[in-house]
């Protein structure tokens, strides 16, 4: 059975060896500070929604931006 290069920008060698495990790596930095920023600040939501979908950190992202601020107390 052959593999078939899913990327055509990409040679095999440097899909298997060098892009998949950056976006491995990126995915889970980016995972790792927004999963700990929605235990933090009680989000259970968030957290389940980081936890379970694989979005090679573009809702960690939008989280840690946008969401994960503190509200002032009144």
């Amino acid at each position: 059975m052959e593999l078939v290069n899913i990327c055509p920008l990409f040679p095999d060698w440097v899909l298997f060896n060098f892009v998949i495990p950056a976006l491995v790596i990126w995915d889970v930095a980016w995972k790792g500070v927004a999963l700990w920023k929605s235990a933090r600040n009680g989000h259970l939501a968030w957290f389940i929604c980081i936890l379970v979908f694989n979005t090679v950190g573009i809702l960690p992202i939008f989280y840690i931006f946008g969401f994960s601020k503190k509200k002032a107390s009144a």
